[in-house]
């Protein structure tokens, strides 16, 4: 059995399964950069297609990548930290199920053995991954991004309602993603 079907049988997931939704995740074993963010939206979790939004253009456009490479080269994976829409809150979408990424995302990463990067996109991955406080500043741990390179580098949701935190943050579009972009496009030209 695949870990999708595995995924898909979880009783975890059971709710999800039951009304015939997908895990939404990509995790090609050839990925060399692995972006590991929240949850699938409501539009990405109908249509099964990964970034697939404002938020993901966004994305692609700080990463210096295409479409075609985001998707199709084999080279990007993606693993969020719950792989089914978790619903609607009333400031915006609920956060990701506790547990999935310590039962799955170790045996997903695993069959990537390639991956030069990790890209901590948001305050649940960057919390999980870098063992931050409670305390910590998502703001700080960004601006701080070169503390945890090689391995991984934090950036902000690229969600629109971050618009104001980007205005804020100008640094961020100036500094941070000329950064990542470089470091991506080295990475998948290595």
């Amino acid at each position: 059995m695949s870990i999708f079907e595995e995924i898909e049988q979880d009783p975890a997931n059971k709710q999800f399964t039951q009304l015939g939704l997908k895990p939404i995740y990509n995790a090609p074993t050839n990925a060399r950069i692995v972006i590991i963010g929240q949850a699938p939206g409501l539009r990405v979790q109908n249509t099964g297609i990964m970034w697939n939004d404002a938020s993901g253009d966004r994305l692609r456009e700080w990463l210096g990548v295409d479409k075609d490479v985001f998707y199709n080269s084999g080279m990007i994976g993606v693993i969020p930290m719950d792989f089914y829409y978790p619903g609607k809150s009333k400031s915006g979408d609920l956060p990701p199920r506790k547990g999935i990424a310590d039962k799955w995302h170790p045996r997903l990463l695993n069959k990537m053995a390639d991956v030069k990067l990790i890209i901590l996109v948001g305050s649940y991955s960057q919390k999980y991954y870098l063992n931050l406080r409670g305390s910590d500043k998502v703001t700080d741990v960004i601006k701080n991004y070169q503390n945890y390179l090689p391995n991984y580098f934090p950036i902000v949701h690229p969600s629109p309602r971050n618009n104001i935190w980007l205005k804020k943050n100008k640094w961020f579009e100036r500094e941070v993603v000329p950064n990542l972009k470089k470091i991506v496009a080295k990475i998948l030209s290595e």
